[in-house]
């Protein structure tokens, strides 16, 4: 299920989007600081390129490219 971001609080939307950047395996050899990481994820969920989406499996939200969405769960607009 793909949540809208701008239906986050935004100490949540921050809070997700700094979990996601710091995980294990997302360095993309580049020295950008951990606000230059989340300004280029925040900027991408603005555009509509990325989007959160919430696994009922697992519980839990991450964030990917909507060009990587199951094609079930795209959509042409923006969330």
């Amino acid at each position: 299920m793909i949540i809208p971001h701008r239906e986050l609080t935004p100490d949540t939307l921050q809070n997700l989007i700094e979990e996601f950047v710091s995980r294990e395996g997302t360095d993309n050899g580049y020295d950008d600081t951990l606000q230059q990481r989340v300004a280029r994820v925040q900027a991408l969920l603005e555009k509509g390129e990325a989007v959160i989406l919430y696994t009922e499996l697992t519980e839990s939200a991450n964030i990917i490219l909507r060009s990587e969405l199951p094609l079930a769960e795209r959509s042409d607009h923006f969330e």
